[in-house]
């Protein structure tokens, strides 16, 4: 794959910088080998679910996510922000918002971590908006210039912008050292690492140079790092360069953040509507998607606050969802597969899938299946996927889609539902 470093320190500082270079270093989870299971701890409608109370939400729910197994939880972007949702940021250093105060924040985040589960903090650092106006950012204070010259504000001093636009908010200029490189290091080492944070989820990754990424990643120093690379379009007769494009983001970082499979997230919607679970098979007989690539870098999920729907079928963003009935069949595929799976926070207690998700899950660790587990494909047809997935104790066999499949003799079946089944041996 190719390669690129890290752009350390740019022109167009506002002042002298402390955001020095850094050896780039892939986070411990994506180095291979990884046990993790990520809860994804809101969804769009946590803001105003109990408002502003999410929190303590969660911190009720801290003993029994836990007991299930999750490794680390993905908090929602947790400064002050234009929208209740957080993803317009507006003063960084106020960790009140609408999920909830900054100490029922630190306090939810300590319970998780007394349990053995650690936190991921959403990092929203594409752009920005103004307190009052457009452009009058406070706390930290920083100037037109750190807005990018193309900004549809017209008022951005700043160099271009590195990525593509996003008219919600004011493009930050990344090239910027003083103010924007430094302030946002500073956020991330000093107001967010103190509250107990050791990942990064970043968001809107197209919007601004993955180099970028790699450089605040590096001096954050993740457990943990993952990008939203969501694909400009999605073509499924052209995969490839769908995998192309992550993988390119990917090594943009300088290896030093992972992202989403946004691959097999496209082909799991299309085979769990229409059927077609050989897309899920690629011509190397590999899994297609990302984590038949790279899986160590690999994040799958099956829907998330974007793509699907909140607390029940149709709410939230709902922008681009698997089949409402076949959630579990997508789940049975992510978490007995490679790569790192998410699991999304209302399908567990809204829609009631808790005891299903949690014997997928104890399958998973059972086998000791990990982010670089062997696939064995099985078959890969219309109406039927199935693979032998190898773990570091046992073998999995799993089979999704409504016709029949079984492993054969010396199997033990671990658990079931609609057009899904999965094995131990």
């Amino acid at each position: 794959m190719k390669k690129s470093t890290i752009v350390a320190l740019l022109a167009a500082g506002m002042m002298t910088s402390i955001a020095a270079a850094t050896q780039a270093a892939t986070p411990t989870q994506q180095a291979g080998g990884s046990t993790a299971i990520v809860l994804q701890g809101f969804h769009w409608n946590s803001a105003s679910y109990s408002g502003p109370d999410w929190y303590n939400t969660l911190l009720n729910n801290v003993g029994d996510l836990s007991n299930m197994g999750f490794t680390h939880v993905w908090f929602p972007p947790p400064s002050d922000s234009g929208a209740k949702e957080g993803y317009l940021p507006r003063q960084l250093n106020k960790l009140d918002s609408s999920y909830g105060s900054s100490a029922e924040l630190t306090n939810v985040v300590s319970a998780f971590k007394n349990r053995g589960v650690k936190s991921i903090v959403d990092v929203v650092v594409n752009h920005r908006v103004g307190t009052t106006g457009w452009s009058d950012f406070t706390n930290p204070n920083w100037t037109t210039y750190s807005i990018v010259s193309n900004d549809e504000c017209n008022c951005g001093l700043g160099a271009a912008d590195t990525g593509q636009g996003f008219s919600g908010g004011r493009d930050l200029a990344h090239t910027n050292v003083g103010e924007v490189q430094n302030g946002i290091i500073n956020w991330l080492n000093y107001t967010l690492k103190p509250v107990g944070f050791s990942g990064l989820r970043f968001d809107y990754v197209k919007g601004f140079s993955a180099s970028y990424v790699g450089q605040y990643a590096n001096a954050f120093a993740p457990d943990f790092c993952v990008g939203e690379m969501w694909p400009d379009s999605f073509d499924l007769n052209n995969l490839d360069a769908n995998r192309q494009a992550i993988m390119n983001w990917i090594n943009g970082t300088s290896n030093s953040c992972g992202a989403f499979d946004f691959t097999t997230k496209g082909i799991l919607n299309d085979a769990l509507a229409n059927g077609n679970y050989w897309r899920l098979k690629a011509t190397d007989g590999n899994p297609q998607g990302a984590i038949g690539w790279w899986p160590a870098m690999s994040v799958t999920f099956v829907d998330n606050h974007d793509t699907g729907p909140a607390e029940s079928c149709g709410t939230g963003q709902n922008l681009w969802p698997v089949p409402c009935g076949s959630v579990m069949e997508g789940y049975a595929y992510i978490l007995s597969h490679p790569g790192i799976p998410t699991v999304f926070y209302p399908h567990i207690y809204n829609w009631n899938l808790k005891t299903q998700i949690a014997a997928l899950m104890a399958a998973r660790r059972n086998a000791g299946v990990t982010s670089t587990s062997a696939v064995a494909i099985q078959q890969a047809t219309q109406g039927l996927y199935a693979a032998i997935i190898t773990g570091n104790t046992h073998q999995l066999a799993m089979k999704i889609g409504p016709n029949s499949w079984s492993p054969g003799a010396g199997w033990t079946l671990q658990t079931s539902g609609n057009n899904y089944a999965v094995w131990m041996k």
